[in-house]
């Protein structure tokens, strides 16, 4: 499924189930993700249902994505970037401590996620970026190796044929929609290319909750497609790709990253469901406040609170597919949801 492909001013979803309450620090597991990628969530409960711990569950089920290349936009031979390079990034935070581990622009190692917890459980810092970031793993025991692949080279040759089209530069010349760089900063206006256009869609974002009450919160991509080098997007960044607080719930977004990492829907989920809101209207809340910035956002966010309520909510597709694993319903299932029309009025005070 492609972002940007659906003609319509905006939309949102809803959905609600309620699963039973905790007693104590005893809860009923579930694992919530991003899109129809339901062997990930699968890996994911095959961990939660043997009463393993939430941060295992995210690890393997991002893995799992990541292995197999989840729709070209998760894992290695996927968005190469101008130079025809692909980079990861990934993340993944404790909602009992908040400890996070992020790798951004993660270059020439194919386990990001696990790199990512690899920050978390074994470094003071929060995000490690680029080739440092490659030879922090090379030190914790991961293999360097190229991540490009035929298709993704296919790919990146074709876009330089088409006059590298599109692209993320504005404000340069030669006029970045009919000409490849190398550009230089001009001072007049120039519009902003859809990131939906830019074939750019789907994170995996994933939220845990274990028997024990614990809840992690994790993601993984390879970014947006044909991105400036070095281009860091929402997913290892925390409150933006995804948030959790095991005391609340965790919530996880998909979308244009550039503008997600502005407004920070995953902290305001979260934020929402601790005042009180369910899960649907939390995501919706976040949703909303990116949509009065930016009315041509494409992107949803899911969230999980921490009784094992789940819900969603999007903009600017038709429908929007997750992955949901609990015992209640059997294991992982994908639930289709389709989006409404949803239109904002500005008023004048």
């Amino acid at each position: 499924m492609k972002l940007g492909k659906r003609s319509i001013l905006g939309c949102y979803l809803s959905i609600l189930v309620v699963l039973p309450h905790s007693q104590g620090r005893t809860s009923s597991p579930v694992v919530i993700n991003t899109w129809n990628f339901l062997s990930a969530c699968q890996e994911a409960w095959k961990v939660l249902e043997q009463d393993g711990a939430a941060i295992d569950a995210v690890e393997h089920g991002c893995s799992r994505c990541e292995s197999e290349q989840c729709d070209g936009t998760v894992g290695f031979g996927g968005s190469p970037d101008e130079s025809g390079e692909t980079t990861l990034d990934s993340m993944i935070m404790d909602g009992e401590t908040f400890n996070v581990g992020a790798v951004a622009a993660l270059r020439r190692v194919k386990s990001a996620i696990s790199v990512a917890r690899k920050v978390l459980e074994n470094t003071h810092h929060s995000i490690l970026a680029g080739s440092q970031a490659t030879l922090f793993a090379k030190q914790m025991g991961f293999e360097e190796e190229w991540l490009n692949t035929t298709e993704s080279e296919n790919k990146w040759q074709t876009w330089r044929e088409n006059n590298c089209q599109p692209n993320f530069w504005t404000n340069v010349s030669p006029d970045p929609s009919q000409n490849c760089g190398p550009y230089e900063s001009v001072g007049q206006e120039a519009a902003r290319v859809p990131f939906g256009q830019s074939g750019n869609h789907d994170t995996i974002g994933m939220i845990a909750l274990d028997s024990n009450g614990k809840m992690v919160a994790g993601t993984s991509t390879n970014g947006a497609n044909h991105k400036i080098p070095g281009r860091v997007g929402d997913s290892p960044i925390p409150g933006a790709g995804a948030y959790v607080d095991s005391e609340v719930g965790g919530a996880a977004a998909t979308g244009d990253g550039d503008v997600m990492l502005r407004l920070l829907p995953s902290f305001t989920a979260v934020e929402a469901m601790r005042s009180g809101m369910s899960p649907q209207l939390a995501a919706q809340e976040a949703i909303d406040r990116i949509t009065k910035k930016y009315p041509d956002f494409i992107g949803a966010v899911v969230a999980l609170k921490k009784s094992g309520e789940f819900g969603a909510a999007c903009h600017g597709i038709a429908e929007f597919p997750f992955s949901v694993a609990n015992k209640e319903m059997g294991g992982a299932k994908v639930i289709v949801v389709t989006c409404q029309t949803r239109t904002f009025v500005s008023r004048n005070m």
